[in-house]
């Protein structure tokens, strides 16, 4: 068996432009956080380095949201340890959670945390997976098997256990932005794994510009193969993709992207899927719900959801890539 764990980026940011001069200074602040690299770019009036104040949004963030701490509110309500409570931020989570759940007719679920596990792409070594494994566990998924009372997580099961990692990156972007906005600073760009949310204009005052990676098995540099460039405007950006995080076994590709209904890894002809909303914590819930429902789920969702915008890769009948996306985003001319 191989693991094929590059990077967790699926998105890389770029921010030069040639048309116009540059008009601002900027400071950038990157490091690696959460299993990835991270990487803000600010314009700084002041002269002050904020990556400390970072790096302590990221322990902090890391103590509610983090299955490899194990004193984490996250791995607590896991292991059903009867004092864990959600705080503010797990409760925004959550309830994100449930709204695109709904939407998503389940295709997006917290509770797949032993679907994940049992996968080998969690925190605990992979299971001997057959039919009967997957029948056993199936019985602890679906959010209509939890509930919040107060801030206790309440389960039917107490073999239920909440996964959040195809959400809380994107929510870790709206955390720190949230940061900088309240700071005043008027122009910046937070990513995350690749994970982005911007606000105002790069430093060449021109839109922030968002490459995506093309899905293609390999391609574990950032950036190498760029598929296109997305011109972003006050919004956020996620990508869920199957060519990164992934297992090959007998020849046989493995995605870390679990269809919560059948408990085994999603098989469709979606490739990736870039989402763009007004938040990082919507865009990274979607991009996942839409890869577990496919193409033709995804354009439905999409009729019923306007205000989110979509750029999606998919193979055709011939095995050949093909794109579809919405009127909304805006590309790169020079691109």
């Amino acid at each position: 068996m191989r693991i094929y764990l590059p990077f967790y980026v699926l998105l890389i940011f770029i921010t030069f432009s040639c048309k116009n001069e540059k008009r601002f200074q900027y400071r950038k602040i990157a490091g690696l956080t959460q299993g990835t690299t991270f990487h803000i770019t600010y314009e700084d009036k002041t002269g002050k380095d904020l990556s400390g104040q970072v790096d302590s949004i990221f322990k902090a963030f890391d103590l509610t949201f983090s299955e490899y701490v194990t004193n984490s509110i996250v791995s607590r309500v896991n292991r059903n340890d009867s004092t864990a409570l959600f705080d503010d931020q797990f409760i925004e989570i959550f309830n994100k959670s449930m709204e695109i759940n709904k939407e998503t007719h389940g295709a997006f679920d917290l509770t797949v945390g032993p679907l994940v596990n049992a996968w080998g792409f969690g925190p605990e070594k992979k299971a001997i997976i057959d039919s009967s494994k997957i029948d056993s566990l199936l019985q602890y998924v679906g959010m209509e098997k939890i509930r919040l009372v107060g801030r206790k997580l309440v389960k039917n099961l107490p073999g239920i256990k909440i996964d959040v990692n195809s959400i809380a990156q994107g929510y870790a972007v709206d955390v720190v932005f949230r940061y900088f906005e309240n700071l005043g600073i008027e122009n910046f760009m937070v990513e995350i794994g690749g994970e982005v949310r911007t606000k105002g204009k790069n430093p060449k005052g021109d839109f922030w510009r968002i490459g995506v990676d093309k899905p293609v098995d390999g391609n574990g540099v950032a950036g190498e193969y760029l598929q296109t460039i997305i011109l972003l405007d006050n919004k956020a950006i996620t990508t869920s993709g199957n060519y990164r995080k992934f297992f090959e076994e007998n020849g046989q590709k493995f995605s870390h992207i679990i269809d919560p209904h059948t408990g085994y890894p999603y098989k469709n002809n979606l490739l990736s899927v870039s989402v763009i909303a007004n938040d990082a914590l919507t865009a990274d819930g979607y991009d996942t719900g839409l890869m577990v429902l496919g193409l033709e789920g995804a354009r439905d969702l999409l009729k019923r959801h306007p205000e989110l915008d979509a750029y999606m890769i998919y193979s055709d009948e011939k095995g050949q890539y093909q794109v579809e996306f919405t009127k909304g985003i805006k590309f790169d001319s020079e691109n």
